[in-house]
């Protein structure tokens, strides 16, 4: 997946869970641990194995649920002793969704079930990502962008702008969390008495 689909989903995942719970809209805090907690798992894996040849694939360590569920429980433990509990459900969210997205994604453009690297190092990854980080991504979005001329490509687009226009709106009806406190404090709200 792309990071604004791991963030799209994620957001629209907490913010459901928010909302059933009673607690309202997602806080500004919750929010920006909720956007790292969606990248968090490329931002690991793809410089150490596409910039520093560390790791074997950009889904490998930090995509293993053996890195990930030790992370979800030290946060929460890190929220309940900041008194700021929200942060737990917001990072666990977050950070499980990019890997339910990264199993989700391949099978949903090419019909592939891969579920191998949730279990690194104990099943191993696939070592087709070539340590050269930048021109195997510009072959990603090479392949994307002929992926979106194809008849299912031209529906998945379709499908990707109408959720993107989705969360959007959800988003602004959740008062812009995130962005909320910076526009109130670029474009101060006057007061009752005029001032």
């Amino acid at each position: 997946m792309w990071p604004w689909e791991h963030l799209v989903v994620g957001y629209l995942l907490y913010t459901l869970y928010t909302h059933a719970r009673g607690n309202g809209s997602p806080t500004t805090l919750a929010v920006l641990v909720l956007v790292l907690a969606t990248q968090m798992p490329d931002l690991i894996d793809k410089p150490l194995a596409w910039g520093l040849g560390v790791l074997p694939s950009g889904r490998s360590f930090a995509h293993s649920l053996l890195f990930a569920l030790p992370a979800i429980v030290a946060v929460t433990v890190a929220g309940v002793l900041a008194r700021v509990p929200r942060i737990a459900p917001a990072f666990a969210l977050g950070y499980l969704s990019h890997l339910a997205g990264d199993v989700a994604y391949p099978f949903l453009v090419d019909g592939d079930v891969v579920l191998g690297f949730l279990l690194w190092p104990l099943v191993p990854a696939s070592d087709s990502d070539p340590p050269d980080g930048l021109p195997h991504l510009q072959e990603l979005v090479a392949d994307f962008l002929g992926f979106l001329l194809t008849p299912r490509g031209t529906t998945y687009l379709l499908f990707e702008g109408g959720l993107l226009a989705f969360a959007l709106l959800v988003w602004v009806w959740d008062g812009m969390p995130g962005v909320r406190p910076v526009i109130d404090a670029v474009f101060p709200r006057s007061r009752p008495d005029g001032r």
